[in-house]
């Protein structure tokens, strides 16, 4: 393999640094927040004057009753983050079904991305997904003060976590006293190198607190892709496709906080804003019958999406000690704005009538997406007691708008003697119009009182609650007549949970949770527009009259404290899903003819989802080992569900999830490396018309660190060490009765790969 500059950099910088002992964390510390594992009094600041040097790569032992899983920074930080996706795959159980170096939807114990709910600061948050999900890798790693996993729901938090909740929480004016800087660059295997920076800090502002950050950095992604496609497995080659993607932009992103107490309250105000701005390039060509030579090339593809996506979040709060008790009121306006342009040129050379280099036919595909998604959320609640028994009760409003505008032109002409090149053809495209489903907006009014109680008897504590969840839909589609354009949908659910735990000893305790959660349909399912030829060849309508899927969830867990920083914890849990969403006939004939089908989502069937989560984290103290610190976590799933097929795991969930790693100081040096281990299971996903199977390598990420007096570190980090790919399987298939017959359309092997990525960056704090 051939040297790297960063790596000869810091192997430089080891050799001739200065030799600093070991000191204190710089990073932000663990300020407990209101967030959705607990309602905890915050923590006094961490004061940055030195940089940071502990292996620390333990998790937090929480005291919510309601199983939760807490990271700092810490934990994350040696490795050096980029988004919060990258921090997501070392916790456990958390699993994505991503490009390689990709880590966007989380799929929460292998489930689909819809399942997660994703909260910031203990607040919901749009996102651009179909299914209501967020892409994490939207927000920069250097904005988050920790990430806690909640297993299980409680009355008051929203009850859409079926598999679970993710809680990101932000730094805020009480995470830090001081500052600090950050700069640095990454290199990627295509040899380009793109910069990163961000500078925090925090402290006391006039009658208040005050924390402010900003942070830049460039993103990129080169990837190489072959699949080769076949008429049935075993069978003929038809042909080969060699293809590149590159995906290249740059993120921007800001925080602010300001707490203020006033006559024994509290006043707080926190903003974010995180813009990503990039270019998605995919060239491709296809090869007849896997000669990869001029004279046998099929087609040439150019593909390239322009994203420009602009997520901000703006929340207030008021806290206060009255009428017997503590009372919190809190309003927040939430906006996701996701702009795309994509074209696609394909120029058809043996696949047409006519060979090359006769005439031969350009098509063009070009598609405008908007997505808006905006949220206006109020809540207030009122809570009292004493730790014997604690009631809390409240209500949250959240209104949402969801507007949504795809349009769209596909042009085919026949050009003689077609360019290498895109051609340029003035004029040629135009007007655009929306395909079915591309121009409609929904919204939801969501009122959700709940009622908590919770207490403490002796070794147990509990916390038992209930939450109604009232929801009124209306969808106003401009693509389907205008009868039928509108349609409104309301729906109530009751959510009651119940969390226990028994303290065994100081280091021992046992947790089990009972609750019931729920699963909103996609946006895209109620929609009542016609798509044709969607699944195969049958057609797909939207469902507005669809009702959410239900679940009653058990999780129960042991953990147990491993001298002073350790933990050990395992978990058992059961999802009984009711009123799946799965696709069903209509028993209407498809627009391609005989054969064919109009399909549509129904609620139909239940399912089965279960595992064992096990995680570790400790320094090896009790082999002589105090500044080596090791984590291991490991999350076995499964599930079960029948569609029109027969039974099947949930569509793409992992078979397992596992994480290994070590952090080494070395304090006489004023150093410290450490290496990281990853690798989930296969995956196997089935619809309509085609079935996939995705399997991942490994991947390795280590870094070295070398620290420069108090105030300055410097660390080499490389992700992705050994090349991981990706790999998938596609059964693809015309009508139901063809895939039930194993009649192939096609049978494709697609191989993808990405190289090492590099990042040298220095820290100095103030």
């Amino acid at each position: 393999m051939k040297p790297h500059p960063l790596a000869l950099a810091l192997a430089s910088a080891l050799v001739l640094g200065s030799h600093a002992p070991s000191t204190v964390a710089a990073a932000a510390g663990a300020a407990a927040s209101e967030g959705a594992a607990s309602d905890a009094a915050q923590a006094a600041p961490r004061e940055l004057e030195e940089v940071e040097v502990t292996a620390n790569v333990y998790r937090d032992r929480t005291e919510a009753v309601a199983p939760t899983l807490s990271y700092d920074l810490e934990y994350f930080q040696r490795f050096e983050p980029l988004t919060v996706g990258d921090m997501l795959k070392r916790v456990p159980s958390v699993a994505f079904l991503s490009d390689v170096l990709e880590y966007d939807g989380v799929r929460m114990r292998g489930l689909d991305p819809g399942y997660t709910q994703i909260l910031i600061n203990g607040e919901r948050i749009p996102g651009a997904g179909f299914d209501r999900s967020f892409f994490v890798d939207r927000i920069p790693a250097e904005l988050v003060e920790r990430i806690e996993i909640v297993r299980s729901a409680s009355a008051d938090r929203s009850g859409d976590a079926i598999a679970g909740t993710l809680n990101i929480v932000l730094r805020d004016g009480y995470s830090l006293d001081g500052g600090y800087v950050r700069h640095g660059g990454l290199r990627y295997d295509d040899d380009v190198t793109r910069g990163t920076g961000s500078a925090v800090w925090g402290g006391e502002f006039g009658p208040g607190r005050l924390l402010v950050g900003a942070n830049v950095q460039g993103r990129r992604n080169p990837k190489d892709k072959f699949s080769a496609r076949f008429d049935e497995p075993g069978g003929d080659l038809e042909n080969t496709e060699v293809q590149t993607d590159v995906r290249s932009g740059t993120d921007y992103s800001a925080n602010l906080s300001y707490v203020l107490p006033i006559d024994g309250g509290q006043l707080d105000f926190s903003a974010f804003y995180v813009r990503t701005d990039r270019i998605q390039d995919e060239d491709s060509i296809e090869y007849r019958s896997g000669v990869e030579t001029d004279p046998n090339i099929l087609t040439l593809n150019d593909n390239d999406i322009d994203i420009d996506t602009r997520n901000w979040n703006v929340d207030a709060g008021w806290r206060q000690e009255a009428f017997g008790g503590d009372n919190k009121l809190r309003v927040a306006y939430a906006r996701y704005d996701d702009e795309q342009f994509e074209f696609e040129d394909e120029i058809e050379y043996l696949r047409d009538t006519n060979p090359f280099p006769e005439d031969d036919r350009f098509t063009g595909d070009q598609e405008f997406r908007d997505l808006l998604d905006k949220e206006i959320s109020a809540e207030f609640w009122h809570e009292r007691g004493d730790d014997a028994l604690r009631w809390k009760f409240g209500v949250q409003y959240v209104g949402k708008e969801r507007e949504t505008s795809i349009l769209a032109d596909r042009n085919r002409i026949t050009i003689p003697n077609p360019p290498a090149a895109r051609p340029v053809i003035p004029g040629a495209f135009g007007p655009f119009l929306p395909p079915p489903g591309g121009l409609n907006t929904i919204e939801e009014d969501r009122i959700d009182p709940f009622v908590k109680a919770s207490g403490v008897s002796g070794a147990f504590e509990w916390e038992a609650g209930v939450r109604w969840q009232s929801t009124d839909v209306t969808i106003d589609d401009a693509t389907v007549e205008a009868d039928e354009g509108r349609r409104e949908k309301d729906y109530d659910e009751f959510l009651p949970s119940l969390h226990v735990r028994w303290n065994l000893s100081d280091a021992d305790r046992i947790t089990g949770s009972v609750a019931r959660s729920m699963r909103r349909p996609n946006f895209d399912q109620v929609t009542p527009a016609l798509l044709e030829a969607e699944l195969g060849d049958n057609d797909l309508l939207g469902n507005p009259e669809l009702e959410p899927e239900t679940a009653w969830g058990f999780d129960l867990g042991y953990e147990r404290k491993i001298g002073q920083r350790g933990v050990f914890g395992v978990n058992l849990f059961y999802r009984d899903i009711t009123d799946l969403i799965e696709v069903a006939s209509t028993g209407e004939e498809g627009s391609e003819g005989e054969g064919t089908l109009v399909l549509q989502p129904r609620n139909t069937g239940d399912g089965e989802v279960w595992g064992v989560e096990f995680d570790l984290s400790t320094p090896l103290t009790a082999f002589g080992l105090d500044d080596t610190g090791v984590f291991l976590n490991y999350s076995w799933l499964d599930s079960e569900i029948e569609d029109v097929f027969g039974e099947r795991r949930f569509n793409d969930q992992s078979e397992y999830v596992a994480n290994i790693g070590f952090i080494q100081d070395l304090p006489a040096w004023g150093a410290s490396f450490g290496v990281t281990w990853r690798k989930q299971g296969e995956a196997f996903g089935r619809i309509v018309g085609e079935e996939v199977t995705t399997s991942y390598g490994a991947d390795v990420e280590a870094f070295i660190e070398k620290r420069f007096g108090e105030r300055l570190a410097v660390r080499l980090t490389g992700s992705n060490l050994n090349d991981a790919s990706k790999d998938e399987v596609f059964d693809k298939f015309n009508t139901i009765d063809e895939q039930f017959d194993r009649d192939y359309d096609e049978y494709e092997l697609e191989t993808e790969t990405g190289g090492p990525v590099f990042q040298l960056v220095a820290r100095y704090t103030f």
